[in-house]
């Protein structure tokens, strides 16, 4: 009996041991989870993947690359920084602006209401730009759009001297404050649709501004302040359009003949070498002529480059530039493009030297090592495809003439006997030793093979 009792407690045991446990629903949970489930996203618009959104929160990866590169420093635009405690005292003087618009306007008949009721049409379509949802009301958003954008129309048209300057007006005396605009308009986050900009500026002309500047024309000359571009190109484009500003002045860079393949190409295109190796093998860098730095071209052994400024401004647009067409779904990726190329021939602060004693890069930013960086760092963690960019048969071109033997060996030899003048004397008086020499052995040879008389 005892042993029976023991051998059945065993089994119970043993069949404890393998019992399948059902698992039951949690009501709250599954109450919670469906509640989730139908609640549309708070953050991320719903026109965040239509081309119509243009105006993006910069991807944490590349923030934390690059610092406040995409950060506006002193003024706001738009809803995405209008709170910012930072950025306040620029946003009192926005008001004053608004007021002296309101005052020459209202000769002709317009007051605050007409502005506000005239962007209020373009409400909805305003929102789908920005890709977060903007936690806002429709009074509030308006109001941001149109006092924003009367601010930037009054900061070109007083730039340009089309209306003065009140008397000790600070944003324009103070030498300080300027760059900072130049660098905060074209950041991505501090963006205002461009359809919103040119519905106030056609607003507030004024009788005979009709055949004056254009919005485009006006926007382009004051970012040339810092670009100097010729003024002659920069007529060229009075009737250029954008997504925003940022857009704009991207679109003022890109040659009409410089198109993105439409397809992939069948050739697996590779990354070219630094600017070290590619001098080894022979291919020569020099500064191009063309109207803009994306016109790289490569021929006959010769890769020109038109010069750029690396300064303050330039590396916020290029950072800028190159996120935006990382967001924008429909963008071309010229500036993604370029900017790869720079990354593939800079590896080090010699890199940088080389390109600088050739005039492709003029440097005011900093030291080669810092410049190093910054070319570097816009490449990382960049989605670029090599096979289908407007660079990519250059890209075939300097490989192809680059893994050509017969070039590095000549590259080779010029380099070990005519790189310096030193190494050229050694080489020419060794020449000329080898000649003397076999005019030697010809003169003592030549008699015994010559006939006698």
């Amino acid at each position: 009996m005892g042993s029976n009792s023991a051998g059945d407690q065993n089994q119970n045991n043993h069949q404890d041991h393998h019992t399948i446990k059902i698992w039951e629903a949690n009501e709250e949970r599954l109450t919670c989870m469906k509640q989730k489930i139908n609640t549309p996203p708070k953050l991320l618009a719903p026109s965040s993947g239509q081309s119509s959104c243009c105006i993006f929160r910069v991807p944490q990866s590349l923030v934390e690359i690059n610092g406040r590169a995409y950060q506006p420093q002193i003024v706001s635009i738009g809803p995405y920084h209008y709170s910012d405690p930072n950025l306040q005292m620029i946003q009192e003087q926005k008001w004053s602006y608004l007021g002296s618009l309101l005052s020459r306007t209202r000769s002709k008949g317009l007051e605050l209401e007409h502005y506000l009721r005239s962007i209020a049409l373009l409400e909805e379509k305003a929102r789908e730009c920005y890709s977060e949802t903007i936690h806002l009301t429709t009074d509030e958003f308006i109001e941001i759009l149109v006092l924003d954008g009367c601010f930037i129309i009054e900061i070109f048209r007083k730039m340009k001297r089309l209306i003065p300057s009140e008397p000790g007006d600070p944003l324009v005396s103070m030498s300080w404050i300027l760059p900072f605009f130049y660098r905060d308009f074209l950041r991505l986050e501090n963006q205002i649709p461009y359809f919103v900009l040119q519905t106030l500026f056609d607003l507030t002309k004024m009788p005979g501004e009709e055949k004056g500047p254009t919005l485009s024309s006006l926007a382009l000359e004051f970012c040339n302040n810092v670009m100097l571009r010729p003024y002659k190109l920069i007529a060229r484009f009075s009737h250029l359009e954008g997504k925003h500003l940022l857009d704009l002045c991207r679109n003022s860079f890109i040659p009409v003949d410089l198109p993105e393949p439409r397809e992939r190409t069948d050739l697996q295109t590779q990354s070219i070498q630094n600017v070290s190796k590619l001098g080894r093998a022979g291919i020569k860098l020099k500064p191009g002529k063309g109207e803009s730095f994306l016109m790289v071209k490569f021929r006959r052994g010769v890769l020109e480059m038109p010069t750029i400024t690396i300064d303050d401004f330039c590396t916020s647009f290029l950072l800028n530039c190159v996120a935006f067409e990382q967001c924008h779904k429909n963008s071309t990726k010229h500036m993604t493009t370029y900017t790869t190329l720079l990354d593939f021939l800079v590896n080090s602060a010699r890199d940088v030297e080389y390109l600088t004693e050739r005039n492709i890069l003029e440097n005011y930013y900093g030291m080669d090592g810092e410049v190093a960086q910054f070319i570097n760092n816009i490449g990382k963690d960049v989605a670029f495809d090599i096979d289908k960019c407007y660079l990519t048969k250059l890209f075939n071109d300097v490989n192809e003439y680059y893994q050509n033997g017969w070039h590095l060996q000549w590259a080779s030899f010029k380099y070990t006997y005519f790189d310096t003048p030193w190494s050229f004397i050694s080489a020419l008086a060794a020449l000329v030793l080898l000649l003397l020499t076999m005019a030697q052995t010809f003169f003592t040879v030549f008699p015994y093979f010559r006939p006698s008389n």
